[in-house]
């Protein structure tokens, strides 16, 4: 009996959102999206029942815009376990260990089914470390006291209300996808980038840390008219790395602008109706052909490392020097988790802004970036690739899609074989070269700084899946305008 034969009882039975039975109107659309996220918005700002107060640290603090979630709530897990299944599942895809032919319904049927338990399993295996050690959402005693049941029954209490958390987040992502415009967990990674950027500009020293706005209002009627002027170094210092925070207004504009520039290039493949005669169009090759969404898998994989790292330093006394050694803010400062942190900020790099523990040497600070750079730029590259390949966007997928919808390449045989070879001297050498393009700019952020501190990575989710989710809603419109669009593309 094979694998599926025998998971094909459970797989088959998980739950799953319906998919709409004919076409669902753009209005429709909109509704459920914009649902979905005052959802999102309200279970991240619901904190789990049984919870201390101000006592936990946030571990995803520094991967928080790419997974989404909020620390301390009910989504503190945010779409870690989803990025995280999906790599394994495209890892096991890639090796074709798995078996499964996604254009047989019953095989589709078994990878959804294993995905989702894939998460369910992810989900817990993510939230039982952070509860049950009590680093991460430590428990509160008094409620334990008060309802009898000890600070474990607390601790499972808790450990309950983030698994249920995490797996609302999944459905979430299904309704979005099938229901609603774009995915969810781009929509959940847009919300959260958003917060911080918007936190970053307007918030004020009254409700919080102070935003770019407040900083500049007391830069100009404060220090420059006292003894902060720009013409020293201290001063300018100050407008470039510190108060003023210059080079971060920079670097986010760049990132914006370098985003959307690069969504626009493209190799156009010209296609005409086989059968409607004057009927043409043309096959976009994006420079980003695989979209930036790769990078959430490469970020996860480092933020599962790091996970790892944390629980091993706070639960082994005797943990090996050369594995790591960990700052009071649970940061590594030395050994192999060390190199393996990605930078995060400039301040992570700069000597001169004096945030760099006494210990690090400067040659370490190299490596830490060689490794990052590397991990990046080729991760980024064959997460593209997978991508690629899992989702149908590969060169024998499009030449398939291109011959359903009754297209064809002028100038060549109508066949599938003709298409796909055409399709190949494009497509693999884009998707390697956007994907580790991707990364170089992810690590140039993180390394200059951004508005809110918002991750390299996050920001450039954020822009990316903006013009994207732009580009379907432009779609979608012009599909309802013109509903005979739908029967050529196959969305009816």
């Amino acid at each position: 009996m094979s694998w599926k034969e025998a998971a094909e009882p459970v797989l088959s039975r998980m739950p799953v959102v319906e998919r709409p039975a004919g076409h669902v109107p753009f209005k429709r659309k909109l509704t459920w999206t914009a649902g979905i996220l005052i959802v999102y918005f309200f279970l991240t700002n619901i904190n789990p029942f049984g919870l201390a107060a101000g006592q936990g640290t946030d571990f995803f603090g520094q991967f928080r815009s790419v997974l989404a979630g909020e620390s301390g709530s009910l989504l503190q897990v945010g779409i870690g376990p989803i990025v995280t299944a999906s790599i394994v599942l495209q890892l096991l895809g890639g090796a074709n260990l798995l078996g499964l032919d996604t254009d047989d319904p019953r095989d589709q049927v078994l990878y959804q089914g294993l995905q989702k338990l894939l998460v369910i399993i992810v989900t817990a295996l993510t939230a039982a470390p952070m509860v049950f050690t009590g680093e991460f959402l430590p428990a509160d005693p008094a409620v334990g006291q008060a309802l009898g049941i000890g600070t474990f029954g607390v601790e499972a209490l808790i450990f309950a209300q983030v698994f249920v958390g995490g797996i609302l987040i999944l459905f979430m992502d299904e309704i979005v996808s099938k229901w609603g415009v774009g995915s969810g967990v781009g929509l959940f990674i847009i919300a959260a980038v958003s917060q911080q950027i918007v936190g970053g500009f307007f918030s004020f020293s009254a409700l919080g840390a102070s935003g770019f706005f407040a900083d500049w209002y007391t830069i100009i009627f404060g220090n420059f008219q006292g003894s902060l002027s720009p013409f020293t170094a201290d001063g300018l210092q100050t407008l470039l790395f510190g108060q003023g925070n210059i080079l971060a207004l920079f670097t986010t504009v760049f990132i914006f602008g370098i985003v959307v520039y690069a969504e626009s290039v493209r190799v156009e493949i010209p296609l005409s109706h086989a059968r409607v005669k004057g009927a043409r169009g043309r096959f976009p090759v994006k420079l980003i052909y695989a979209s930036v969404l790769p990078m959430i898998l490469v970020r996860a994989l480092q933020a599962n490392v790091q996970f790892l790292g944390q629980i091993l330093s706070s639960q082994w006394a005797g943990m090996p020097a050369w594995l790591g050694e960990y700052s009071e803010q649970g940061q590594p400062i030395s050994g192999l988790f060390y190199y393996l942190n990605p930078i995060q900020s400039r301040e992570q790099w700069m000597w001169f802004l004096g945030e760099i523990p006494a210990s690090v040497e400067p040659w370490m600070i190299g490596v830490r970036l060689i490794i990052d750079l590397t991990f990046m730029v080729v991760g980024g590259a064959i997460f593209a690739i997978f991508w690629v390949e899992t989702t149908g966007m590969g060169p024998e997928a499009t030449a398939k899609q291109i011959q359903g919808s009754g297209m064809q390449i002028p100038g060549f045989r109508r066949n599938p074989q003709v298409v796909e070879k055409v399709m190949e001297r494009y497509i693999p050498q884009v998707t390697v070269i956007g994907g580790a393009l991707v990364g170089l700019l992810a690590v140039m952020a993180n390394l200059l700084g951004t508005i809110g501190q918002v991750s390299g990575t996050g920001l450039l989710l954020a822009v990316s899946i903006t013009y994207k989710l732009y580009e379907e809603i432009a779609e979608e419109q012009l599909m309802e305008m013109h509903p005979m669009m739908r029967q050529m593309f196959g969305n009816e």
